[in-house]
Parts: C-alpha cells; sequence; structure tokens
C-alpha cells in the first residue's frame, strides 16, 4: 500500500449554522490518493490555527529566518475576518491557499499535520443539528471564477458585540477590549470564550464581557432543564466561589442550565453549582484534539465577578439564585421518583397496603400429621 496523501482540495462553499450556536463552516473537497472523495468542515479560527502551526513546523519554508526562502502560503488573517470584506475575496484566498498546500514538498504536503486536518472527524459526517434550531444555510462559491460577488448564493454577515467593561488578556491568543468597543464576533463557543475581531486585532474574548448592541442575545433566555443532560467531567475543578461546585475527572453529572459565558449549573446527586464547561463532555461522545487543546486553558471570567460592569442589558436579564436551581432540581427529582412509583404499581407490581388486604395462606401441616393422616387413610382402604 502506497503513501498517503491528498491530490486535490476544492473550496465548495461555506454554511451557517446555528446549533449549538451560530457560526460558520466553510466546505471543503478532499480528493485522496486512493481516489475517495471526503467533504470536510473547517471553522475560520481553525483554519488559521491550523496555519499558524504549520509554520512553525517549517520556519525556513515559512520564512521565518530568510524572507526569500518562504514557500508556505500566506494567509491574511485580518482581511479573512473583516465583515465587512466581500465573501468572494475571502473564498479566493482561502481556494489559493488550499491549492499552493499540496503543491508544495512532499515533507510539507504530505506531513501529518495536513492530512489530519483534512481528515474526516465525526462531525463532518454528523454535524451537529438538533430538530428545535434552524437547519444549516449554505452558500455555494459560484464554479466561473470570472463571475463576481453578486453571483454567490449569500453573504456572511458577523454580529456586533459591544464590550460592557474592561479586559485585559492573559494569553498571545486572546484580545483585550474596552468598555464600549464593538467588536465581531467570528465564532461563538460554548465554552464561554468568542473569538473576536478589532479593526486589525483579532484573539478570543470572554463572552461574559460582550452583549448585543441591539438586543438580547438569541440564547439569553433559554429555561434550565432540570432533567438533566449527563456530562463526563474531564478535566477536575476545585470551587473558587460559594456557588460553584467541585469535582473531580471522571465523575459523571447532569448538566441542567448551560449558560452564555461558559459556567453551566450541574447537578451532582442532590447538590448543584456552577462548573467550567469547557471541562465537560456530553456522555457517549468521543473527545476531540480541539476539545483536549481548549482544556488546557483557564476557565473564563464568570458574569457575575465582572467588576464595575456598565450594561445596558442586566436590568432585563434573568438572574437565578442558586438557591432557586437547588429547590426546583430537588422538587423535578422527587416529581420523576414519583411517578416512577406509580408506574410500577400499576404495572401489576402490588403495593405495600394491598399485600396486607391479600388473605393469609394457611401453615403446611407438620410431619407428624401427615403420617397419622396416611396412615388412618390406608386403614380405611383395608376394611
Amino acid at each position: 500500500m502506497g503513501d498517503v496523501y491528498i491530490r486535490h482540495i476544492e473550496l465548495l462553499g461555506f454554511e451557517k449554522r446555528f446549533y449549538p450556536s451560530q457560526h460558520y463552516v466553510y466546505m471543503f473537497l478532499v480528493k485522496w490518493q486512493d481516489l475517495t472523495e471526503k467533504v470536510v468542515y473547517r471553522k475560520f479560527t481553525e483554519i488559521y490555527e491550523f496555519h499558524k502551526v504549520l509554520k512553525e513546523m517549517f520556519p525556513i519554508e515559512s520564512g521565518d529566518i530568510n524572507t526569500e526562502n518562504r514557500i508556505i502560503p500566506h494567509l491574511p488573517a485580518p482581511r479573512w475576518f473583516d465583515s465587512h470584506r466581500s465573501t468572494q475575496n475571502r473564498q479566493s484566498t482561502l481556494s489559493e491557499y488550499c491549492s499552493a498546500l499540496i503543491t508544495l514538498p512532499r515533507k510539507i504536503s504530505r506531513c501529518t499535520h495536513i492530512l489530519n486536518f483534512f481528515k474526516v472527524r465525526n462531525d463532518d459526517l454528523n454535524p451537529p443539528m438538533a430538530s428545535q434550531f434552524k437547519k444549516p444555510e449554505t452558500f455555494l462559491t459560484p464554479k466561473d471564477s470570472k463571475k463576481g460577488a453578486a453571483d454567490i448564493t449569500g453573504p456572511i454577515i458577523l454580529q456586533t458585540y459591544r464590550a460592557v467593561a474592561d479586559y485585559e488578556k492573559n494569553s498571545i491568543t486572546e484580545m483585550g477590549v474596552r468598555t464600549g468597543d464593538a467588536v465581531d464576533v467570528v465564532e461563538k463557543s460554548e465554552s464561554g470564550w468568542w473569538f473576536c475581531q478589532l479593526k486589525n486585532k483579532r484573539g478570543w474574548v470572554p463572552a461574559a464581557y460582550l452583549e448585543p448592541t441591539d438586543g438580547p442575545d438569541e440564547s439569553e433566555e433559554q429555561e434550565p432543564n432540570y432533567a438533566g443532560e449527563l456530562h463526563v467531567v474531564c478535566k477536575g475543578y476545585t470551587a473558587a466561589q460559594e456557588d460553584e461546585v467541585t469535582l473531580k475527572e471522571g465523575e459523571t453529572i447532569e448538566v441542567i442550565h448551560k449558560l452564555l459565558d461558559g459556567w453551566w449549573v450541574v447537578r451532582k446527586d442532590e447538590n448543584t453549582g456552577y462548573y467550567p464547561s469547557m471541562y465537560l463532555q456530553k456522555s457517549g461522545e468521543e473527545s476531540t484534539p480541539e476539545k483536549t487543546q481548549l482544556r488546557n486553558r483557564e476557565a473564563p471570567p464568570r458574569r457575575s465577578t465582572i467588576r464595575n460592569i456598565k450594561s445596558i442589558h442586566n436590568q432585563n436579564r434573568k438572574q437565578i439564585s442558586q438557591e432557586t436551581y437547588r429547590r426546583n432540581s430537588v422538587k423535578y427529582m422527587q416529581g420523576r421518583r414519583k411517578l416512577k412509583n406509580n408506574f410500577l404499581n400499576k404495572g401489576g407490581t402490588i403495593a405495600e397496603d394491598e399485600r396486607e388486604a391479600q388473605p393469609a395462606i394457611p401453615p403446611r401441616p407438620s410431619k407428624d400429621l401427615i403420617l397419622i393422616r396416611c396412615s388412618e387413610s390406608t386403614k380405611s382402604k383395608i376394611k
């Protein structure tokens, strides 16, 4: 069997998805050496992170040592995430970038980093979807490269949010903001970290520091689900606030409320509290490299811990106390147990009071009594 490599990569277009939150993914048709063709979906941020790692792996070919030696294609990230640029220009850049990748020398074009990035993942075959959410909207690029932006089936419109407080970045992948800054949100992650752009800056910003400019966020008014959704703890965390919970890696808990800032309300037995969503994984789901990398980061700040917050939406935001979570959760579990007991009783299981009403079973006669009666019976037959 020969070496595994990619023969061709074609950009088909992009999708606008609404689950678990609104985001965009690019669609690529990947043709492999065995003539198989696979469609994969990748986010803006995934492609850019992939590009940065590739440059680190090959510093000479990326021009870090001498710019004249650069053969790895450029990827102009500021233009990439500019919401005011046409979709045509953005997709053309990506298409040219992917075409250049597979023409690089074998040690680069066939390296495991490129092959693994374009391999089919589980979410490529089964995109996250739920019946109560909108179906993805697909926007295909025109086959004729001479056509302009007007021929594309639709635009990408990034949402604009306003910073409600100052945030100082703690790593090179984050972006600092000042109160009142208007940022474009490229990707909303359930972890509570959102990838944003502000002029020529870009990076991760805690969702707790952002609010919509024109009204409540689409996920802001969701209700708690006291039935709970099973999750497994992938990284332990020690509570820093009274309303948080301490959990160890490997424990199974129930998520009863998914909040926008990345701190979810979870239930362990009858205890409830906040826990970082980035350290949880839905029961039955397989771990991915992206999720593993995310767990190495610190949990985002909670909305309730932001000092001097200046938000016009605070007065309309629904606040639920931890005592309310606990009380409603216990009430739900008690009601569930009651329904279960009633179901078992109606299904043929005899209840306690019904068992007491049953007629008593007469005691079995003793061995001696049985022998005497057998003897009397024999004598009567002889007579």
